[in-house]
């Protein structure tokens, strides 16, 4: 009988993971199937979506609830396909709301999970490991310091298990720095700014009118300045008015080549998550935002558990590079970091050296073959 797999991802990031993975298993496994909640990625790699991510994809605990009636009737859909279909293991990405939920029905049909990408219990919510524990039949990590929280939250030895950063393989540029900039009608050497708004609707709605406020800041201090806007995929257009609206000259917009864009700049100016790993691979100093509604900042500051959000920092252990959280975010403040990085060699040397140190803690190329022979062990396909 054919291996068959449930996987379930909820977000851009999960979806390129879980495109590469679905990859790999398939190299490990070629008569494998591969059924479940994803996007394009997860598709492009011979996944079968039961349903699409991105209507679901959304930041914040008071912006969920207006997705809610929507992501149950995707997670019933998945459940009874499981019931249905019976899959050697039920894969879930990073997605924790969703996918700890899912998790527990489909093991009460017998069916093991593998909890690829594990949620981050390290930064709040640190009650979710109890419930990881009783749901999942491995987790596979992609930071270091994660196995020792497993091991000290009750987790049995083989259980967590640190396979690497699938993004040390992923995150290629497309072209050179001078070959993409002259695409642009840009100058190859001109101090460059990234500018990422973030992947959802939601943080680009939120963070891109400040970013372009921050950038003709900038532009009036370092003349030369030019701007590379990242734009995620499938976003409409009407969230990138703003960059037009600024009226900052020398502002280009790229769909879907983040990689090209961080590596050809000298300094970025991002919305926190998993692009300020990429950053990190790409050796370009950054300056982290981020803002939420109100009500749920409020709602969640209680639960988290450190004072540093930015993941960089976070792998490093020390904040290595700023961040400006709330009203923390001014287009004032994002232009000084940026114009100080730009203008300051010493301090942008200091930063690249963090860089560094972050990059030989993300484990080496890999990661998602070695997440594959993890999860066919566990679904007994493989010795």
């Amino acid at each position: 009988m054919k291996p068959r797999f449930l996987l379930s991802c909820g977000e851009p990031s999960g979806d390129v993971y879980a495109g590469a993975l679905t990859r790999e298993l398939r190299a490990l496994a070629p008569e494998a199937t591969f059924t479940g909640l994803g996007g394009p990625c997860f598709a492009a790699a011979g996944g079968e979506l039961l349903d699409d991510f991105r209507g679901l994809a959304v930041t914040g605990l008071t912006e969920v609830v207006a997705k809610l009636p929507k992501s149950r009737r995707v997670l019933s859909r998945l459940a009874r396909w499981a019931c249905d279909h019976r899959p050697d293991a039920l894969i879930v990405v990073d997605y924790p709301d969703f996918n700890l939920r899912l998790a527990a029905r489909v093991k009460t049909l017998g069916v093991p999970v593998v909890y690829y990408i594990s949620p981050q219990i390290w930064a709040w919510r640190a009650g979710r490991l109890k419930t990881i524990l009783r749901v999942a039949e491995r987790v596979l990590l992609i930071f270091p310091f994660e196995e020792a929280i497993y091991r000290d939250g009750g987790a049995p030895a083989g259980f967590a298990q640190f396979v690497g950063h699938p993004l040390v393989d992923l995150a290629k540029p497309s072209m050179g720095r001078e070959a993409f900039l002259r695409t642009l009608g840009q100058d190859p050497n001109a101090p460059t700014v990234a500018i990422l708004p973030g992947s959802r609707p939601n943080e680009v709605r939120r963070l891109l009118p400040d970013l372009m406020a921050a950038a003709a800041l900038i532009r009036s201090r370092v003349p030369r300045a030019q701007f590379v806007v990242a734009r995620a995929p499938f976003l409409e257009d009407t969230l990138f008015a703003p960059v037009r609206a600024s009226g900052v000259s020398r502002a280009a917009v790229v769909e879907g080549d983040a990689d090209t864009v961080l590596a050809s700049a000298d300094v970025a100016v991002m919305a926190s998550g998993t692009a300020t790993v990429q950053a990190a691979l790409h050796d370009t100093p950054m300056v982290v935002v981020y803002r939420v509604s109100p009500m749920t900042y409020r709602l969640g500051r209680g639960l988290v558990k450190l004072d540093t959000f930015a993941m960089v920092n976070l792998i490093a252990g020390e904040r290595i590079v700023p961040e400006l959280i709330q009203d923390g975010l001014t287009p004032e403040a994002a232009a000084s970091e940026a114009v100080s990085m730009l203008t300051d060699e010493a301090r942008a040397r200091r930063i690249r050296d963090g860089l560094a140190r972050v990059r030989t803690r993300l484990g080496g190329p890999g990661a998602s073959r070695r997440a594959a022979e993890a999860i066919l062990q566990v679904a007994k396909r493989v010795d």
